[in-house]
């Protein structure tokens, strides 16, 4: 991530990482929602910071968000040393879904949905030796390895790899010797189940 955002592009450019973590102030997400889907600048900037956010998805939540009675404390420092309004976070809308088995050894924990660009957002654990059917991918797909080693093809990745691949192009292999967990965002139409 860079500290300092290319703000010539975009005068909205330093509010893409504060989105990205959901830290923007519940009354500004739809706005700034809809000025991502219409400024390529602040789209490609999100797009970019996505493997790391989606990175932090494994650690432990109390690592990544302070206890209640913390986050009031600094909520009031902040707005005292500068001037403005106490802003507290929203209240967690989001529920843990559920790991779904939708093939042997294959579990998928469904993160997000977008309808409109027919594109899901997962973490996706393979069993030791568990393998994925042979596919051609309908639009793009990313995949960032968390843990455990996975071979696509005959390229072997390990935690913290990246692997993207294009519409039209394949796997004909996809396994784990070791078992694994990613982040995958694919297109609706490839999934199993």
């Amino acid at each position: 991530m860079s500290s300092r955002p290319n703000t010539a592009a975009c005068e909205r450019a330093e509010h893409v990482s504060a989105y990205a973590l959901q830290m923007l102030p519940p009354h500004e997400v739809a706005e700034f929602e809809a000025h991502i889907g219409s400024c390529p600048h602040c789209r490609r900037e999100l797009d970019r910071l996505s493997p790391a956010v989606n990175a932090l998805l494994s650690w432990r939540t109390d690592v990544l968000r302070p206890v209640s009675p913390l986050q009031v404390q600094l909520a009031r420092r902040l707005a005292a040393e500068t001037g403005g309004q106490v802003v507290l976070p929203a209240a967690r809308q989001w529920t843990e879904p559920e790991w779904v088995e939708v093939a042997p050894g294959i579990s998928c924990k469904l993160l997000a949905t977008d309808d409109e660009r027919r594109r899901v957002s997962m973490l996706v654990r393979l069993a030791p030796g568990a393998e994925y059917p042979p596919h051609t991918h309908s639009g793009v797909e990313e995949l960032h390895l968390l843990d455990g080693e996975l071979w696509i093809d005959e390229r072997k990745l390990y935690p913290g790899d990246f692997n993207r691949a294009e519409p039209g192009t394949g796997d004909k292999r996809v396994w784990s010797e070791t078992g694994c967990t990613c982040v995958l965002i694919t297109g609706q139409d490839d999934l199993l189940g």
